[in-house]
């Protein structure tokens, strides 16, 4: 496990803990990258691959998979009742944070992240394999209950936009997008399509403090003192409500990550619709520029 202050250390395990339980019975890890073909490259030995796009989002309409499709994802990793399940991914974790999110949204409680992910992995010069496992399909029942409060919602997102805009309210939007997103001088990061949303800017009344500024050069987690320095200083603080948003909602729950797994923060929501949704809406208003 990690430390460096945090209030739920627990939440990340360091590299070496990882090199040294990788054949422990009761971890079971998984890679999952923005890049959908890494796993099938090379990955951490014994390591499962989900692929963001077709096994975390449902067939049909826009959303996650519910209770039951996590329930088989983690079938057919072979999980058990005594399973710790730990996350890993390339670009620091972005889309391993995304499924811990997931998996924290459907109930699901035994998940850790790597800290620094495959960057730091690599960096290390560890062992990596291209072996795929195929691991006996369980019996694993998902009991823990559903955590609406960990996700925002549009609806609820349109509803308080005045309030974000006002100062001292007792909540706040966090845009973690780049500084050229926020400004509306991009739609999306500068290797990816800028096709998804109609129109550019950001929410009115958000904060714009960029998902990467969380992580050291290796991708590992900057310590409590840091990130409460980094999100303080914008005003995102414990007392206040919380939510973060970006594109589709993975570099924000790299956001929701740090501030409710490592600061404590105890009101913090990711709205996955992020600006893939609100910037089609109909009349919704948007902020263009800094």
């Amino acid at each position: 496990m990690t430390g460096n202050g945090y209030a739920h250390p627990e939440a990340l395990v360091r590299t070496e803990w990882l090199a040294h339980h990788l054949d422990d019975g009761t971890i079971r890890v998984v890679e999952v990258d923005e890049d959908t073909e890494a796993y099938d490259r090379d990955h951490i030995p014994g390591a499962v691959g989900w692929n963001w796009t077709t096994d975390l989002h449902s067939q049909v309409g826009r959303d996650y998979i519910d209770r039951d499709g996590v329930q088989h994802l983690l079938r057919a990793a072979g999980v058990e009742d005594d399973t710790t399940v730990v996350l890993y991914g390339g670009n620091n974790n972005w889309f391993a944070a995304y499924a811990y999110w997931l998996l924290r949204l459907r109930g699901f409680g035994p998940v850790r992240l790597l800290d620094g992910g495959r960057k730091k992995w690599e960096l290390e010069e560890r062992e990596l394999t291209r072996a795929v496992m195929d691991y006996q399909h369980s019996g694993f029942r998902l009991s823990g209950p559903e955590r609406p409060e960990l996700r925002a919602l549009r609806d609820e997102v349109l509803a308080r936009a005045e309030v974000f805009a006002k100062p001292g309210a007792d909540a706040v939007l966090v845009d973690v997008r780049s500084p050229a997103e926020f400004r509306g001088e991009l739609i999306a990061p500068p290797h990816l399509p800028q096709e998804q949303a109609q129109v550019p800017g950001h929410i009115p009344g958000a904060v714009n403090i960029p998902w990467s500024q969380a992580a050291n050069d290796d991708g590992s987690f900057r310590s409590a003192e840091e990130l409460r320095a980094l999100y303080g200083g914008k005003g995102v603080e414990p007392e206040r409500e919380v939510i973060a948003y970006c594109r589709i909602g993975e570099r924000s729950a790299h956001t929701w990550f740090a501030l409710t797994e490592l600061l404590g923060y105890p009101h913090v929501k990711n709205y996955d619709g992020s600006w893939t949704e609100y910037g089609s809406l109909v009349r919704a208003p948007v902020v263009l520029g800094a």
